[in-house]
């Protein structure tokens, strides 16, 4: 196998070679995780998508099936303070599709939502001790940080700016995941929220690494092996990879949004907040089109989720994608489609055979 010269990852990290497997919440299997990690790779299990008995038992499972490393990964949002107003205006922005699927009126509900990092979730990460840890939407509050460092964990977290990654660099992490704006799912940002300025992946990611002395971890519209020798001539020291493993057989998607990604372009995915309250990227479908992209209605994160439950089971049910978060980077169509072992593996050789034919590494 040919050999990448930045180790900065490799011996941060225990891993073989410079490939994390995105932590996707709601797509993300046990299974994948495991595959990306026998392959040499980071697998990252989504948190997000457990309880915390949840959790215990996803963990129990990988660490019998493998003894590599993998990371653990948390949302550090701040829970939105109850806002009734916004969430009856968001259910009467929705009541013509309830009435449309014969369904009753909608009432507010704020839904269970997504959990952010808490002292619950922080005593698992002291259980079961991971080799990685790593938050979305900035870091947790500093005792947290300070208990997750002491069981060895390294920490890493998303930048979507060079500001962002300068601040995560002086709270802590190991490492900074530089998060361009072609990247699908939820936008990384913390620092602030306006996305007419989000910077794309081949711009931003060697603007981090000239800001900040860890190594730096390249994402977004990265789904080949070219994307990944790009990031890596740029100044990352692994790269990232979430939609092309999204195509895998291994992940636990809704048919219509597999369907979806099947379809995916460059110019038919966008930013939008209508499916959680935050941004995220996702393939352009009914409920972006006539709501959003970005709506001033949808309340804070992640409260916006649970008025569209049953109205998109009504239309996943008529198999229609119509209210289901299609989540996609802009490179969907340029990714493999293999099972995740293969796909760690591909992409990893693939980036070396292409960085081989410009600068005789080998």
């Amino acid at each position: 196998m040919r050999t990448w010269t930045d180790r900065r990852i490799l011996d941060l990290l225990g891993v073989e070679i410079p490939i994390i497997q995105a932590p996707m919440a709601g797509a993300t299997s046990f299974e994948m995780v495991v595959a990306t990690a026998r392959a040499g790779g980071l697998g990252s299990l989504p948190s997000a998508q457990y309880n915390v008995a949840q959790l215990r038992e996803a963990l129990t499972a990988i660490r019998e099936a493998t003894d590599a490393p993998i990371n653990v990964n948390f949302f550090a949002h701040s829970t939105p303070a109850d806002d009734p107003a916004a969430l009856k205006r968001w259910q009467a922005l929705l009541a013509p599709y309830y009435l449309e699927h014969g369904l009753d009126p909608p009432v507010p509900s704020r839904g269970a939502g997504r959990a952010p990092f808490d002292s619950s979730f922080c005593e698992v990460v002291e259980e079961f001790r991971p080799s990685v840890v790593s938050f979305h939407f900035g870091l947790p509050e500093r005792s947290f940080v300070e208990r997750v460092k002491a069981t060895g964990a390294k920490i890493l977290s998303s930048a979507t700016t060079v500001a962002e990654a300068v601040w995560l660099e002086e709270n802590g992490v190991d490492a900074v995941i530089a998060m361009g704006f072609e990247a699908g799912g939820h936008r990384g940002n913390f620092l602030g929220d306006d996305m007419s300025t989000q910077t794309g992946t081949m711009a931003l990611v060697p603007q981090v690494a000239d800001a900040v002395r860890v190594p730096v971890i390249a994402a977004g519209g990265i789904a080949d092996g070219r994307g990944v020798a790009a990031a890596l001539m740029l100044g990352a020291s692994a790269v990232q990879v979430g939609t092309a493993y999204l195509l895998c057989p291994e992940a636990r998607i809704p048919k219509m949004h597999a369907r979806a990604l099947l379809s995916a372009c460059d110019d038919n995915t966008a930013i939008t907040n209508v499916f959680t309250g935050r941004p995220a990227r996702s393939v352009v479908n009914r409920l972006v089109r006539e709501v959003g992209p970005l709506s001033p209605s949808a309340p804070a994160f992640p409260m916006a989720a649970a008025a569209l439950v049953p109205i998109r089971a009504k239309a996943e049910a008529l198999d229609s994608d119509d209210f289901t978060n299609l989540w996609s980077g802009q490179a969907a169509r340029l990714a493999p489609r293999l099972p995740a072992y293969d796909l760690t593996k591909s992409l990893f050789e693939t980036a070396m055979e292409v960085v081989g034919r410009r600068s005789g590494v080998s």
